[in-house]
């Protein structure tokens, strides 16, 4: 379990932070929440790129999670910055294109920080796909992949 003075932080990132980060930082929270260590575990989300700066999540995205009975409310779209490689202890990627952007962009001693998401989850998949382009059931499965991947990175971080 995580020491009471321990405090971890956890940043997802995606393409644009409006559809698959802010689900994952939604997703994670909630489950942060249930297991009692909101205190100990800061979540956030962000994007490689600025193209919806201030933005809040897609709304198929927040109306998938709320099925789910998880809030995206309040999340809003930022692009990574140099300063959350020094602040956060994971920096977690939706799949290899961000990580590659987040490699890019990070200091080489920061690169051990920067994992696929999916590889907190035993299902023999790597990445989480961008559905924006698609339709509802997109959403629904980013939701499945998510939750799973949540899961494990909560094992891990206990």
């Amino acid at each position: 379990m995580i020491e009471k003075k321990e405090k971890k932080s956890v940043l997802f990132v995606c393409m644009g932070n409006i559809c698959r980060s802010p689900t994952a930082e939604g997703v994670f929270r909630h489950f942060v929440n249930e297991a009692g260590l909101a205190d100990r575990v800061e979540v956030d989300s962000a994007g490689t790129h600025a193209y919806h700066t201030g933005e809040p999540p897609d709304r198929r995205a927040a109306a998938a999670a709320q099925r789910r009975g998880i809030s995206l409310s309040g999340i809003k779209a930022r692009r990574v910055s140099d300063g959350d490689f020094e602040k956060y202890d994971y920096i977690i990627a939706m799949d290899e294109d961000n990580v590659r952007h987040l490699l890019d962009q990070a200091p080489q001693e920061h690169h051990v920080k920067v994992r696929l998401f999916l590889s907190f989850a035993a299902i023999g998949e790597t990445e989480v796909p961008d559905p924006y382009y698609g339709g509802a059931a997109g959403f629904e499965r980013v939701l499945d992949l998510v939750e799973e991947a949540s899961r494990g990175l909560l094992e891990t971080l206990s």
